[in-house]
């Protein structure tokens, strides 16, 4: 494990390009993916049937867990709830710096897009963080790491934050996101302070805004 500066730093590992649902490696990926269907679920509330994307230029957070889930949204053919695996994170305090979040009106050349935290110095702050997560990208460090916890002992963002017990999980005492870009389908927090908060609706036949691009696959 090395520091930003190349030097071995115990405790501390770094991924450039991280994507959460595949740490540390395809392995790691695997029983995240097919240990979910149990799993505990970020979202206490009925999610819809499209996700979101956020993006921010850092995220600095204390507290962070990670482990596998599910959401289940409305399937349009069958009108019933249908299984979708997440991995879902926590971080019991998070700053997320230059935050944007937007979701695309199915259908329509329309968006809804969220900035805040555009001043480096009144970053959005949210406590209690939860996220039921399909994609996420970014430069990450993580503090005191354990990878391959066991989902039911994690505490590090609280004593309720947790998945199946015996199923695959991390946790760290810190995390710092450089880059991030994430693709949800719900989020939910004890509390969240949109510092410098912009709401508008954006309308354009050649392509609504978005956060960012979608991801490659």
């Amino acid at each position: 494990m090395k520091d930003a500066q190349g030097d071995l730093a115990p405790g501390r590992t770094r991924w450039r390009r991280f994507a959460a649902v595949v740490l540390p490696a395809a392995a790691a990926a695997g029983a995240i993916v097919f240990g979910m269907s149990n799993g505990a679920i970020a979202a206490s509330f009925a999610v819809s049937g499209q996700t979101f994307k956020v993006s921010a230029d850092r995220l600095v957070g204390t507290g962070f867990v990670q482990y596998g889930g599910a959401v289940h949204p409305k399937d349009e053919a069958t009108g019933k709830a249908k299984d979708v695996p997440v991995a879902t994170s926590g971080i019991a305090d998070a700053r997320l710096y230059n935050l944007c979040q937007s979701v695309k009106v199915p259908g329509m050349p329309v968006s809804l897009v969220i900035n805040a935290g555009g001043d480096p110095d009144a970053p959005a702050h949210a406590t209690n963080l939860l996220i039921d997560m399909a994609d996420l990208q970014g430069d990450a460090t993580f503090t005191n790491i354990h990878i391959g916890q066991d989902a039911g002992t994690l505490d590090a963002a609280g004593p309720d934050v947790k998945g199946q017990s015996g199923s695959f999980a991390q946790q760290a005492s810190d995390v710092e996101i450089k880059n991030l870009k994430q693709v949800a389908w719900s989020t939910s927090a004890g509390t969240f302070a949109l510092n410098g908060l912009h709401l508008y609706v954006d309308v354009n036949p050649q392509g609504p805004k978005e956060c960012f691009p979608d991801p490659k696959k």
